[in-house]
């Protein structure tokens, strides 16, 4: 039977190569990390090698467009409606919002669940041109939008059962009621 002798490292060694790996650390911190990433160069360094670059475009690719309310076209309301939908039939609920308008929703529906379509219709066009926001089949939705141009906008609700469903849509922002359609 052979015998390994595995060399046993003395604590001098063992702290002297984790000051090593700290000094290094804290190098590669304050010249390569902060720079990049928070675009803090103490050293300049960072700017020298482009690093501080790398942390504009990330801001200004994860930050999402600002969009202006002031001058809304509207004023800020909140609203709750309850809205019956017949079995077996289909109706929409619009409201009208100028673009960069902004809303908040939610709705829920008693007795069952309702065919969805949650879309948008720019003001003046007459090809027929809609825009979808959301489609499913669900008993409840909630959510924002901020509209992407001047129109109505709104839901059409669709409930396939035998029995009347009953929904209660809560909703805030800077819009005009237009209301039901059938």
């Amino acid at each position: 039977m052979q015998q390994t002798d595995l060399p046993v490292q003395s604590a001098r060694t063992l702290i002297k190569a984790t000051l090593g790996a700290a000094i290094l650390a804290a190098i590669t911190l304050t010249t390569i990390i902060l720079p990049a990433e928070y675009n803090i160069d103490p050293t300049g360094i960072g700017g020298a090698l482009g690093l501080t670059e790398l942390n504009t475009e990330a801001v200004a690719t994860a930050v999402p467009e600002q969009v202006e309310r002031e001058g809304q076209e509207f004023e800020y309301r909140s609203d709750s409606v309850i809205i019956e939908v017949p079995a077996g039939k289909g109706l929409e609920y619009k409201l009208h919002l100028a673009k960069h308008g902004h809303m908040e929703y939610e709705w829920t529906a008693e007795n069952g669940q309702l065919y969805l379509d949650f879309h948008g219709e720019p003001t003046g066009d007459t090809t027929g041109y809609f825009e979808s926001f959301a489609i499913a089949t669900a008993t409840e939705m909630s959510g924002s939008l901020t509209t992407p141009f001047d129109g109505s906008h709104g839901w059409y609700w669709k409930n396939q059962s035998d029995q009347a469903v009953t929904i209660t849509l809560k909703t805030k922002g800077f819009y005009s009621v237009i209301g039901l359609k059938q």
